[in-house]
């Protein structure tokens, strides 16, 4: 009795165990620094593919893997003169995957370090971040 209950137990703890890896990572981005792409996927279905501008020459964008840390709808940059960053996901200090206007840089590095994407690939991002939660997302950064 004491053997099934601790191997039921056991079992149980196991489950939950899968479950949560299961949800921890059931949005992930993927930032490929030599591609400029950012492969959006959830539940391991791709569905997305995005140019983007990572860090040009001088500047670093990190590789890694984080979990968001902060959401803003609108953030402007308090290093590079009040800059617009909309629809912002914080990985890593200040580094962000946020929107930009300057859609005709992506495809190639042109950012101080964050991972730039047109408004509306960078809202829509921004929107699977809220539905899954910062704590079911990671970002990943390769080169």
């Amino acid at each position: 009795m004491k053997r099934s209950v601790l191997l039921g137990g056991i079992f149980a703890m196991a489950l939950l165990g899968v479950l949560s890896e299961a949800k921890a990572d059931s949005l992930v981005a993927r930032i490929n620094i030599s591609t400029q792409t950012m492969t959006v996927s959830r539940y391991g279905e791709v569905l997305y593919r995005w140019s983007v501008s990572t860090a040009r020459k001088g500047y670093v964008t990190p590789s890694g893997s984080w979990r968001p840390k902060r959401l803003h709808r609108m953030w402007y940059s308090q290093k590079y003169d009040n800059s617009p960053m909309p629809w912002s996901v914080f990985y890593n200090g200040g580094f962000a995957v946020h929107g930009t206007n300057a859609v005709r840089q992506l495809g190639r590095p042109a950012s101080h370090g964050c991972v730039r994407l047109s408004t509306a690939n960078a809202a829509t991002f921004y929107a699977l971040v809220k539905e899954v939660g910062m704590s079911g997302t990671r970002i990943v950064v390769t080169n």
